[in-house]
């Protein structure tokens, strides 16, 4: 783990943040290391007898490692080279250019620290997903229900981390209709490459509870499952003639001007072709 501290953005900051929950502290499990983060890192450092400054370098990761008992993922659920090996070879694309998609578009880790798949609730997919079903999304939404039932976008209701399971788990028990869990999972992004359920039946999963199943059995599924999408998608020849920008848009939407998906991906195509 490198050495972090207020004001960093990166997948070790998201990692902080998912111990520090575990720990007991009320900070949001994503990739920032805000003000509520700093805060808590300088109380356990003040608890466990370590330098108080907010940054987390080898003595604070140790401790905290150490303190969580964290055995989360082994690995045996983790992505190794021979899977990456194997995914080159099926798709017949350069292994560098693999390894630079999986640098740039997984996001470090696709499992909890408690061994569950990463994912990510969206609400407002939640509402197009009972309406997919004949369900009326409107006589489920109310008040108490806000934060996992709505019909516009709003990244405000993100807790990030295990949180995340409680609000899929909250939205699928509005009703005993297996139709609400069904889209309930649907509506959620899953493991390393984040690929939401909806996707499951399309890219070639029986049903989204086989998908889901996938998902919590390693990375090496996740991969899969960005390959099938990949597939669907007409993506694998851009990655073939390296056509960043256009992969990149076919991927991540236009949004990724803004995260400058192209420039990173060539960047680590050029690292890794070395």
């Amino acid at each position: 783990m490198r050495t972090i501290k207020l004001g960093v953005k990166s997948n070790e900051v998201y990692y902080l943040n998912e111990l520090l929950v575990k720990l007991g502290y009320n900070v949001v499990v994503s990739d920032n290391f805000g003000t509520a983060t700093d805060k808590a890192v300088k109380d356990f450092q003040l608890k466990n007898n370590l330098v108080v400054d907010g940054v987390v370098g080898l003595k604070s990761w140790t401790t905290l490692l150490e303190k969580t008992k964290n055995i989360a993922s082994s690995n045996s659920k983790l992505l190794s080279e021979q899977n990456l090996i194997d995914f080159a070879k099926q798709f017949n694309l350069e292994l560098a250019v693999v390894k630079a998609v999986n640098e740039v578009e997984s996001n470090g880790k696709g499992f909890l620290v408690d061994g569950r798949p990463k994912i990510l609730f969206e609400g407002h997919i939640f509402w197009k997903e009972l309406k997919k079903r004949n369900i009326d999304p409107k006589k489920y939404a109310n008040s108490s229900n806000q934060n996992v039932l709505f019909e516009n976008y709003n990244k405000k209701y993100y807790v990030g981390g295990a949180e995340e399971y409680n609000r899929l788990e909250k939205a699928a028990s509005l009703s005993n209709d297996k139709n609400f869990r069904d889209a309930a999972n649907s509506s959620a992004s899953w493991g390393l490459f984040q690929i939401m359920g909806f996707n499951a039946v399309s890219i070639g999963y029986t049903n989204i509870d086989e998908f889901v199943t996938k998902m919590g059995e390693n990375e090496g599924e996740h991969l899969k499952a960005f390959g099938l999408f990949l597939k669907k998608n007409n993506l694998i020849q851009t990655l073939r003639d390296k056509n960043w920008v256009k992969f990149a848009l076919g991927y991540n939407g236009t949004a990724y001007k803004t995260n400058k998906y192209d420039e990173k991906l060539k960047r680590a195509y050029l690292k890794y072709s070395k």
